[in-house]
């Protein structure tokens, strides 16, 4: 039996509800083949070619799907992860294999210098890391990785194991990253919020000097067109941020880039709900982090609701002089839609998030085949430049739950049946034409293939699975 099949064959000492191992062409076995060609022997890599080392948010969207193949290699995927976690509580944005060569991807380790420059934020010794976060969906990853083999799970300690280092992630988070003091978390350097090149940054890069282009080489487009990558001006300014804040220790507060952003902040509440029931599971209440988690939803609608777009916006922290709330960024992205995960959201809310995803600037179910990442009536859309139009399936699967949770269950199965469409005609594609649901960037790619895994998995007990606690305010 080869290694595709000891994972797609379910164990006969588990309950565990595996789609039959069907035909070699089922996606489901298809899926099962990239998740395994991508495996290092302790994670996960994204794709062979452009992303070679360990992403963190790419790693719980993984588990999450792989939780259907091998509880035992999602619940490996995540603790390797969590194991390069900083003594501040940070969890990286990429953990290095060293056996990758250094010319093979940029930022590189010997350009975050995570053991020397992060020494006083506590980084690891015995790895190398980057410096920057990503959207803190771990705990929800940790959670439905539990849920599939709850015996596993307690044999093994898991959920105890992870507990704590999940609790200091969100405390980081929640105390050093509140620069607005308003109590979300902002990102600091747009690769944090992981859609990298999105419009919505422009505004707040435009006050970035960028960094000499004969400072760094990309090895970026080594493995992609030029025109559907960020621009090189864009990547000089990421390599200033990232390189002054490195060239800082690390420490949060003093960058020239801070910004509030309405994803990164509902998987951080989703992930709260999450850890409550990691709590409850553990023997200890959860009842505080449930209330947490509505106070931060609260603080979402009241800092990043814009009624006029009919969804959120992110808030540039550092954009108004007179203002020190800062300033909302008039950019439509996806990102403003993805609350919906959120249970607590009131219900004029649920309905304009709703109504302005169907409509013209998303076109979710009339116009576009699957769900584009920034506002297809924006002057910087573009339907195949990296996070400024093409449609990705990460934020699909979120909106998908979103939708569930809001029992907008005729919107969830129609994206739910045209994202498995997708990832089965594009060999599982990185990213996609919203429009014509053509192939771009990298095939092969892990989220996609993990994700439409638990697509043909899903039910909808949505807030049940996920750890989501409460119901529609009025």
């Amino acid at each position: 039996m080869d290694r595709t099949a000891q994972l797609i064959t379910p164990s006969a000492a588990r309950s565990i509800a595996y789609d039959p191992p069907g035909s070699s062409h089922s996606l489901h076995v298809r899926a099962a083949r990239v998740l395994e060609s991508n495996w290092t022997g302790a994670s996960t890599v994204p794709s062979r070619g452009l992303y070679p080392h360990q992403w963190s948010w790419d790693s719980a969207f993984i588990a999450i799907g792989l939780r259907h193949l091998s509880p035992l290699r999602a619940q490996t995927e995540l603790e390797t992860l969590l194991a390069a976690q900083w003594g501040d509580g940070r969890v990286p944005h990429i953990v290095f294999n060293p056996s990758v060569p250094l010319d093979a991807y940029f930022p590189s380790p010997d350009f975050w210098r995570s053991s020397t420059a992060g020494r006083a934020a506590g980084a690891p010794r015995t790895v190398q890391t980057s410096g920057i976060v990503q959207p803190p969906v771990h705990a929800l990853a940790v959670w439905l990785v539990h849920r599939a083999d709850p015996g596993l799970s307690r044999a093994r300690g898991f959920l105890a194991r992870m507990y704590p280092r999940l609790a200091a992630w969100h405390r980081y988070l929640l105390h050093r990253r509140d620069l607005g003091g308003g109590g979300l978390a902002s990102v600091v350097h747009p690769w944090e919020q992981g859609m990298d090149n999105s419009p919505a940054w422009d505004l707040p890069l435009s006050r970035v000097t960028p960094a000499p282009a004969r400072s760094f080489r990309r090895a970026d487009l080594d493995h992609g067109a030029a025109e559907d990558r960020p621009t090189d001006l864009d990547y000089g300014r990421y390599v200033r941020l990232a390189t002054d804040y490195r060239d800082a220790g690390y420490a949060d507060g003093g960058g020239e880039f801070a910004v509030e952003d309405p994803a990164f902040n509902a998987l951080l509440i989703a992930s709260e709900h999450a850890l409550a029931r990691i709590a409850d599971e553990l023997g200890a209440p959860g009842t505080a982090r449930h209330a947490r988690a509505e106070r931060l939803t609260a603080a979402l609608v009241d800092r990043l609701w814009d009624p006029a777009s009919g969804m959120f916006l992110c808030r540039d922290l550092r954009g108004s002089a007179q203002d020190r709330r800062g300033a909302l960024i008039p950019e439509r992205g996806v990102s403003g839609l993805l609350p919906l995960l959120l249970p607590g959201l009131p219900r004029d809310i649920v309905t304009a998030v709703v109504r302005t995803a169907s409509g013209p600037h998303f076109g979710l179910g009339t116009s576009t085949r699957l769900l584009p990442s920034y506002d297809l009536l924006g002057e910087a859309f573009d339907p195949h430049r990296y996070w400024r139009g093409p449609a990705w399936f990460n934020t699909a699967w979120l909106l998908e739950r979103g939708l569930r949770t809001h029992d907008e269950h005729r919107r969830a199965d129609a994206l739910r049946e045209s994202a498995l469409e997708l990832a089965a005609t594009t060999d599982f594609a990185e990213y996609v034409d919203p429009y014509t649901g053509e192939s771009c960037g990298a095939t092969g790619f892990s989220w996609t293939a993990a994700l439409a895994l638990d697509l043909l998995h899903s039910d909808t007990t949505v807030t049940a699975d996920m750890g989501l606690k409460g119901g529609i305010r009025r």
